[in-house]
């Protein structure tokens, strides 16, 4: 099978199978013909026929270019023996992180690695893009120092909290947390803090060092697994009970360990060039079935 047949399979399947998904939840196959109909609008049919040539026509050219868009880049990044730093990926997961909502440990680990390839792939493309391109040291200092710590990460604690007026009440939610209750649905329930109270009880992503952590729930949190409750503590509305989602180290760059990446942001914006791996299709042979 040649090279050009075998990726026009791979269209063809993967564009089946984006279709299936998209409308058949129960996994049973309700089509069996390009002439049977998907839908029919006052008796005039769309066979499924139709509907896959205009996925094909829709989706097809580009999702087998952005395929063959990260497949060059690992290529090339294998043969330069280009890599991404884990410190760098794991401030990037961290900032990622930190823009999530409540996700459960199962949920994070699937999203990590989705987050994983597609940063490694980001900062591959843009070494491999400006792998020509010299800054002057200076240029790369000077920006640097505009930015300070701006490629550091806090260390932030995500959080929920109750907030009750009394023990006998916090020793009640925590009995029916115990129980196997809703820690959300108590807080809805009992949680004196209005401001949380309906989203319950949760505070989001805080950094340890902002004005705005809550006072005492950091020497609180700092002894907690990530996924677990505290006992009842006194603070200046009544009694709290804090739940920690999740919690990210501080992580710190010094000049040496940033600067490469620093070089090749500053490198691609004098380029003008847009963080895209068409230029390093030339690099490699390329046959696919869109070609001119």
């Amino acid at each position: 099978m040649s090279r050009k047949l075998l990726l026009a399979v791979i269209v063809v399947l993967l564009i089946t199978n984006i279709a299936t998904l998209l409308v058949w939840n129960n996994q049973e196959s309700i089509v069996r013909n390009n002439d049977e109909a998907v839908a029919s609008i006052d008796g005039e049919a769309i066979t499924y026929g139709e509907w896959m040539r205009s996925l094909r026509n829709s989706y097809g050219e580009s999702q087998l270019k952005t395929m063959i868009d990260q497949t060059i880049v690992n290529q090339l990044a294998d043969q330069k023996n280009i890599d991404v730093e884990e410190k760098i990926m794991e401030r990037e997961v961290a900032l990622l992180t930190s823009m999530q909502g409540v996700m459960s440990e199962e949920e994070f680990e699937e999203k990590e690695e989705d987050w994983r390839e597609d940063i490694r792939y980001r900062y591959q493309l843009e070494q491999l893009l400006t792998e020509d391109i010299s800054i002057p040291e200076d240029e790369i200092e000077s920006y640097y120092d505009q930015y300070d710590n701006g490629y550091d990460f806090a260390a932030s604690m995500q959080l929920s909290h109750i907030v009750v007026q009394n023990l006998d009440t916090a020793e009640k939610v925590v009995k029916e947390l115990e129980e196997g209750a809703a820690f959300h649905l108590l807080a809805q329930e009992y949680s004196i803090d209005e401001e949380s109270a309906n989203d319950g009880g949760y505070l989001g992503f805080i950094p340890t060092n902002s004005q705005f952590f809550p006072e005492g729930y950091e020497e609180v949190a700092a002894d907690m697994e990530e996924y677990s409750y505290s006992d009842p503590f006194e603070v200046d509305s009544g009694v709290a009970i804090i739940y920690l989602h999740r919690k990210l180290p501080s992580i710190e760059f010094t000049y040496e360990e940033i600067k490469p990446y620093i070089e090749n942001e500053l490198a691609l914006h004098e380029m003008e060039q847009s963080l895209e791996a068409d230029p390093l299709w030339e690099m490699l042979d390329i046959e696919w079935i869109y070609q001119e």
